[in-house]
Formats: C-alpha cells, sequence, structure tokens
C-alpha cells in the first residue's frame, strides 16, 4: 500500500515496493516470486484462498522449495492463514506477513517483517509446525493469531496462548509447536456459511434472514460461554429443523464456548437443540473452518465431532 502524502488517503501500489529491495533480499535467501492477486485484503475470499493454496502446492510439486512466504493485508490476513493451515498438504514452513504501515510512510514495517518471514521460512526448526503467521519480531500459529489493534504495528496477538516463537537478531527461537495438524482438501468453495455476533435483546429475524436467503450454516459469536437470549430460539430452532448447522463460539476475547448454562437461551438447551459448539476458535476461524467442512459433509453429527475433537478422522 502507498499513502497519498497529500491527501492522507492509503491505496493500492503501482508497483510492488518490496521488488525495490532485490539486492537485499538476496543476501538471505535465492527467492522466486508469484502474484497470483494483486488485491486489498478485504477483497480476498474463500475462493481466492482455495486459489493460493492450489499454487503453493502446484508450485512445490514443480520445484524444491525451503519455504513459502505470502505478503498479505492485515485485515484478513488471519483467515487466509487457517484456510491455508487447514488445507495444505505440505511440510515445508508457510509463513504470512504483511504491514500496518505504508510503503512510503514513516517507520513503515513492511520490508523488516518480509525479511523477518523470509528467515523464519528458511529455518528447518519451522517445518512441521503448520502456517505461520510473522510480524513485529513475534512468530504465531495461524489458528491462534487475530488482528487485535486497527493500526498499532503489534498488532498480531494470540489471546491466551501468545506466539510460538520469536525473530531475533542472530536467530529463530521456537517455544513449542501445535500439538497437531487439522488437513482437508476441498476442490471448490460453493457453500454459504454467515457471522453473526449475538447482543443483549437479539432476537430471531437475523436467523430467519439467513434461513431465507438459504445459507448453508452460520456461525454466531454467543454471549459468554456460549449463551443466547431467549428471543432468537424459535430462528435456532427454524435452522436446526432445516439441517442448516449453527456452530457457536464466544464473543468474548478470551474464552472457550461451552455449554455450561442451564437456561433458557443458555448453552445447555443450545447444544441440546442441535448446535454446535467450537473448541476454542474465534467466529472468523470457525467461520473458514465450516466453509470447508460443509465441502464434504452437513451432517450435524460428524460436523459436531469435527469442531470438538479435531484430530478425528474426517471421513468417518
Amino acid at each position: 500500500m502507498h499513502e497519498d502524502t497529500q491527501s492522507g488517503a492509503v491505496g493500492p501500489s503501482l508497483n510492488h515496493p518490496l521488488l525495490d529491495f532485490t539486492e537485499v533480499l538476496k543476501g538471505i535467501a535465492k527467492i522466486t516470486t508469484k502474484q497470483p492477486f494483486d488485491l486489498p485484503s478485504p477483497h480476498i475470499g474463500p475462493r481466492e484462498m482455495l486459489t493460493l493454496k492450489n499454487l503453493i502446492e502446484e508450485e512445490c510439486r514443480q520445484h524444491s522449495f525451503n519455504g513459502v512466504v505470502i505478503t498479505h493485508g492485515t485485515d484478513t490476513l488471519e483467515e487466509t492463514a487457517y484456510f491455508l493451515d487447514l488445507t495444505l498438504d505440505t511440510t515445508i514452513p508457510i509463513v504470512l506477513t504483511g504491514a500496518m504501515r505504508s510503503s512510503n510512510e514513516i517507520g513503515s514495517d513492511g520490508l523488516y517483517n518480509f525479511i523477518s518471514a523470509i528467515r523464519v521460512a528458511c529455518c528447518s526448526e519451522a517445518k512441521n509446525k503448520g502456517v505461520l503467521v510473522v510480524l513485529n519480531d513475534e512468530i504465531h500459529a495461524a489458528k491462534n493469531v487475530t488482528k487485535t489493534h486497527a493500526s498499532n504495528v503489534s498488532t498480531f496477538q494470540s489471546p491466551q496462548y501468545g506466539p510460538i516463537g520469536l525473530v531475533t537478531k542472530r536467530e529463530i527461537l521456537f517455544h513449542y509447536k501445535p500439538l497437531y495438524r487439522e488437513k482437508y482438501n476441498p476442490q471448490q468453495i460453493s457453500k454459504r456459511v454467515a457471522l453473526l455476533k449475538a447482543y443483549a435483546g437479539m432476537e430471531a429475524d437475523l436467523l430467519d434472514a439467513i434461513f431465507d436467503k438459504k445459507y448453508d450454516g452460520v456461525v454466531i459469536e454467543a454471549l459468554g460461554q456460549g449463551n443466547l437470549p431467549p428471543y432468537c430460539l424459535p430462528g435456532v430452532e427454524r435452522l436446526i429443523k432445516a439441517n442448516i448447522p449453527i456452530v457457536v463460539v464466544s464473543r468474548c476475547f478470551k474464552g472457550v464456548a461451552q455449554d455450561v448454562y442451564d437456561y433458557q437461551g443458555g448453552g445447555k438447551q443450545l447444544k441440546e437443540m442441535g448446535v454446535i459448539f467450537s473448541n476454542g476458535l474465534n467466529g472468523q476461524k470457525a467461520r473458514i473452518k465450516l466453509l470447508i467442512t460443509l465441502t464434504k459433509t452437513a451432517d450435524p453429527q460428524k460436523l459436531n465431532k469435527i469442531f470438538q475433537d479435531p484430530v478425528c478422522d474426517f471421513e468417518e
């Protein structure tokens, strides 16, 4: 991105700003570049993510790469990272990075983050750790990382879990690695999944609209540990009876949604109605996962197992 010094507006650069530093990058790694998209991140959706996944796998089949670095706008970076984490079939490091400041802005972090990402992608210890997100000297797992601030350079954090590694001047340091990897192989992304945030006094009208518009699923960021106002329960029941899956996460910044509270609209009642509780994902990540898994099954029991037991056999 490039900032107009007169108006202050930020828009796409005419040329990729990092290509101006080719000589600097040569001292770090031998780099092959591909540019499948030239889009701001709000324009990137699941279809573009699938295209990127297929491109990476094809390039890795044809060439002996040690790693892959993807530069990406920060608004939807975490969703692309998680999509790739769930679908890529490779053991080499896959690293996403971006910038919070425009390329011509004082204190721009783009080049530094890019170099850090390349260093991580070249690190043998980064193998078999899933898709990684590298910004601001920190290495995060795709499943846990999220953008926490609209403009601060330290925006990417992993609430509850923290980074899995650090980038220092001398070396790349990893603290731990994810315990398991999920892997799915969608051939296309054609389903539609909505994402709602619950609120005080929420009624059934938005859920009714999802039904009327023929969505294939919905993720709800529920209150607290996974509760909804009682007024929206008719909408929940209507979707469940139509075999449209509802996945619940917490709208809270930390914590896990569970079927704990036993009152009208409480998590226990929702679970009994057939609502699926996601194990620790935020709303946007749960939506990505539901989009992917719906390409294989809409069976409520199978979906419930997938969201509760990530290491289950997907084909069961």
